[in-house]
């Protein structure tokens, strides 16, 4: 059975930890599922961690269809949902036409939006339209041009409106809410105003769940990760390692030897040369 928005509720209600991690092909969400992670997030992060671009913001409707298809081609168990990019849902319609593109092309469950009050008209037609929501504030990293890319809300009034975002957009019927890179004790008074499960990452522990980079949590990228994330793994070290033993095998000829190779019987291939050789006279 797979994980429903209603599931990920209950957690909340029960008091039960959510752990959220991205998933960008088939092989992160193979793993994510064997781990047992019951909520995946198709981000838009990929455009950093997968094409190489230095935001979020490149990213397209295609670039998120064809993640999120593959994530959703081997996905059973989880829940699956997928960001909507940059200025894909700057209006009612543009939303509408944005969540129905990429849900029906790719099969996920859910979008996540970022913003808090001004999108409420978004998420609510949205959630009308039978479409689950996930909201995201703090932190919004499309918006990194005009906030930047530092701890939000550390002032009284900032703290105030995040508060107020918070209960907009679970008012206009969002399922669930990510809390990016916000002090730890308001993150927790968020978690215990809001009925909806909130996710953090660079939020604390007093959220009701984590969700996290694939390729941070694995160390996957030589580089420092954030302040935020926690490398369970050095797994970019072990897969550099056995890239340079294959190559150096390769240089030295040591690979392929007989156990990777076919054989054939001896009669067929002196029949192949010995036809080429006639041909040749």
């Amino acid at each position: 059975m797979r994980v429903t928005v209603a599931d990920v509720q209950k957690m909340k209600q029960n008091g039960e930890r959510i752990a959220m991690i991205t998933a960008y092909d088939c092989s992160s969400a193979l793993i994510a599922e064997r781990a047992g992670v019951p909520v995946l997030l198709v981000g838009d992060s990929l455009g950093m961690v997968m094409l190489g671009h230095s935001t979020t913001l490149p990213v397209t409707l295609d670039d998120m269809e064809r993640h999120a298809a593959a994530v959703m081609r081997v996905s059973q168990k989880a829940l699956v949902v997928a960001d909507l990019p940059f200025l894909s849902y700057a209006t009612i319609e543009d939303a509408v036409s944005s969540a129905r593109r990429l849900m029906q092309s790719s099969g996920v469950q859910a979008v996540k939006l970022e913003g808090g009050k001004s999108i409420t008209p978004q998420i609510r037609r949205l959630v009308d339209c039978g479409v689950p929501v996930m909201g995201h504030l703090g932190l919004t990293p499309q918006s990194q041009h005009q906030i930047g890319l530092r701890v939000q809300a550390r002032r009284a009034e900032e703290a105030r409106q995040l508060i107020e975002d918070a209960l907009a957009v679970e008012a206009a019927g969002a399922f669930a809410l990510v809390l990016e890179v916000v002090p730890a004790p308001l993150a927790a008074a968020v978690s215990e105003r809001v009925s909806i499960p909130v996710i953090g990452i660079g939020a604390g522990a007093g959220c009701d769940g984590q969700v996290q980079v694939w390729h941070d949590l694995l160390g996957l990228f030589e580089c420092r990760p954030p302040r935020h994330a926690k490398r369970f793994a050095d797994i970019g070290a072990a897969m550099e390692q056995a890239v340079r033993a294959y190559a150096d095998d390769v240089h030295s000829g040591s690979f392929p030897t007989d156990a990777q190779s076919s054989t054939m019987n001896p009669d067929e291939l002196a029949a192949a040369l010995a036809s080429l050789d006639h041909k040749d006279h």
